[in-house]
Parts: structure tokens; sequence; C-alpha cells
């Protein structure tokens, strides 16, 4: 992998182990010669994960849209900073930029990246890790969730499955490396529940 794409949240959250993790993720990549691409922002546990890649030597790229520019306050030293109109716009060129995903803990935003990028690999859209940093059980609660979906019949176990986890930034990006996206298509019929 030589770009990942993270998605996390634009204010520092409640405990301050957030910020230390996005901090060391950003770190953790530049140390290995990955870069990061993201939202483009330099608050929160945006602005956390971009220092932590910038100030040890790694590449940033952040993605923003003009009419965020001033809400979000572009990030002033990033490797490249790529104005777009759209929000959708975004997270297509995020796609585009990356080959993975990260979600740090993050609100309605994070999660809207996360499962859209998740979802267009379930259609087969691309064939590239969608993973999520659980710092301090933070998704504890949305993996429930998932796998809900999946005992309700609304999800297929190899779908759920997609979606790597863990809370050791070494352990995860291996589990990306090692990857290997399903084969079969995303539709549940009465016959395969």
């Amino acid at each position: 992998m030589k770009r990942i794409t993270v998605f996390c949240g634009s204010s520092f959250g409640t405990d301050t182990v957030y910020e230390e993790r996005a901090y060391l993720l950003g770190k953790t990549l530049a140390t290995k010669n990955i870069r990061l691409v993201y939202g483009g922002a330099n608050v929160g546990l945006m602005g956390a994960v971009a220092d932590g890649a910038l100030q040890n030597g790694g590449e940033a790229i952040g993605v923003l849209p003009h009419f965020l520019q001033n809400k979000e306050i572009a990030h002033k030293g990033l490797t490249k900073l790529i104005l777009v109109e759209t929000m959708h716009e975004r997270k297509t060129k995020m796609n585009d930029l990356c080959d993975g995903v990260i979600a740090l803990p993050g609100g309605f935003g994070t999660l809207e990246e996360f499962f859209e990028m998740l979802t267009w690999g379930q259609l087969g859209l691309h064939k590239k890790p969608v993973a999520i940093l659980n710092v301090k059980g933070f998704y504890d609660p949305l993996l429930q969730m998932m796998h809900t979906m999946v005992t309700k019949g609304l999800l297929k176990e190899v779908n759920y499955s997609m979606v790597l986890v863990s809370s050791d930034i070494d352990d995860l990006l291996q589990k990306m490396t090692d990857y290997k996206a399903p084969d079969n298509g995303k539709w549940i019929t009465k016959d395969k529940l």
C-alpha cells in the first residue's frame, strides 16, 4: 500500500487517547512510507493525523470541498491540498488516491464516508481493504450492530468479514496488506440465508 485514506472526526472527542492514536497513526504511516490521504483540515483528529505524518517526514494529501475550507480550516502544511466542489467529489477523489481506508473515531461524516467506501467494496466497485482502528472500543457498538445485520439475514457473513478491525496500528496495517476481497456477489436470496 502506497496511500491510505483516513476518515476521522474534525473534533477531538472527550478522551485524549483519540488524539494520541490519530497522531500515532499518521506517524506510523510516515515511517512506513505510506502517504496519508484525508479530509484536509487542521482541526480535531483530522489535524492530529496529518500532523503525525508531516512532523515525521511523511506526506499528507488533503481533499477539501470549497465550502468547508473556512469551516474545517484547511491545513497549511500539507504536501498537497486538493479543493473540490462537493462532498461526493471529495469521496471519489479520496477513493481514487488510495489503496485502502482506515476509520478512526468520528461522527456522522466519518461513518458516512466509511460506509460508502465499504458499500463500494461490497458491490465490487473496488477491492481495497476497509478498516477500523478501534481505539479504546469506540466502534464496539457499531460492530455489534453489523453482527445483528448478519443474524437478521440482512448482511452476508462474507461482507461482514470485509471490515478489518484492530486496536493496534501495526496489526491493522498487516491485515490490510493481507486482505483479499470476496469474489461472490452482494445479493442475498432466500435460498442463501
